[in-house]
């Protein structure tokens, strides 16, 4: 049972009361993977504080205030703490403020939650380094190594692969370390910011999940912990078999967002296919008292349930 996700036309861009400028734009996502809202993340946002948070992180990483960049982040993990994005920017910002033993447990919850971000595998093996932890450096070196090897030069992710490798390598020979870390300065901009949804949105359409979660990956860290992009993170992961990866991804949009259609309504469908009905009729249950006229979500989600139990 499988279908694409929907799409349509925006006429204007929303200006957020959180004090985005809007940008308009012409094809986005609706109530599909990305859920509910019918318009990019920087346009349709919602007003809740770890996306605020997350943003004036990285206006203050962008100019160096890194120390104020890190309180900013601090707060958005205290909300969603699983937010691998979050608290990679948070280690980070601590490693260029010069607090690397501050930066290690943070940097390790980026590689657990976000487990396919490469730099956040090769940024802790510095971090280790820096840390004289030589055996847990030399361990994400092997992890990294071994994912470079498996790529084979010809995976989407072989340039930054072989970069990280190699950073790692200079730093264990004792060598100058490279800069740390993305830049960030292109996430000022959104139009920039949601051309990287949009890439994510057009590659799950053509059902190129893997290249919609590279996509993704990108736009996470642009956005931050927003329920749009943590709802296609699990759709794409969904559709490629990993279910106890999309329930992840679900589950953290729901937290920043419990009443994010979209999520909701995916949710339901995995545990449909999982065989948890029961389950799935709670979601159902929930988008219906949300709905008070009816909404594509509910009835979509129904017709799965009715489809297993016919």
């Amino acid at each position: 049972m499988t279908k694409r996700i929907r799409s349509t036309k925006m006429a204007t861009a929303l200006i957020l009361a959180a004090g985005l400028t809007a940008a308009p734009v012409s094809l986005v996502s609706a109530a599909g993977g990305g859920g509910g809202s019918g318009s990019a993340p920087s346009a349709s946002g919602p007003q809740y504080d770890p996306a605020e948070e997350y943003r004036e992180g990285v206006t203050a990483y962008n100019a160096g205030s890194f120390e104020q960049a890190a309180r900013h982040f601090k707060k958005v993990t205290r909300v969603a703490r699983r937010n691998g994005e979050a608290n990679y920017l948070l280690g980070l910002s601590y490693m260029k403020a010069g607090k690397p033993k501050r930066a290690r447990k943070p940097l390790e919850n980026a590689v657990k939650y976000s487990p396919d971000r490469i730099e956040a595998k090769r940024d802790l093996a510095l971090a280790y380094i820096e840390l004289e932890r030589m055996d847990d450096a030399q361990k994400m070196h092997a992890e990294l190594n071994a994912l470079n090897t498996q790529c084979g030069g010809s995976c989407a992710d072989q340039a930054v692969l072989a970069q990280s490798v190699a950073a790692v390598e200079s730093a264990l020979r004792g060598e100058a370390q490279a800069s740390l870390g993305p830049s960030l300065e292109a996430f000022d901009d959104l139009r920039a910011k949601d051309e990287l949804y949009y890439q994510a949105v057009s590659a799950i359409n053509r059902d190129e999940h893997e290249e919609g979660l590279r996509h993704l990956r990108k736009a996470a860290l642009a956005f931050g912990p927003h329920p749009d992009i943590l709802t296609y993170q699990g759709f794409a992961n969904r559709k490629l078999d990993r279910f106890d990866l999309a329930q992840a991804y679900y589950n953290r949009a729901l937290a920043v967002a419990p009443n994010h259609l979209g999520a909701l309504e995916y949710f339901g469908e995995l545990k449909v296919e999982r065989g948890d009905i029961a389950g799935a009729k709670a979601h159902l249950a929930t988008l219906d008292a949300l709905c008070d006229f009816g909404c594509f979500e509910a009835e979509e989600l129904r017709t799965w349930i009715e489809k297993a139990q016919s």
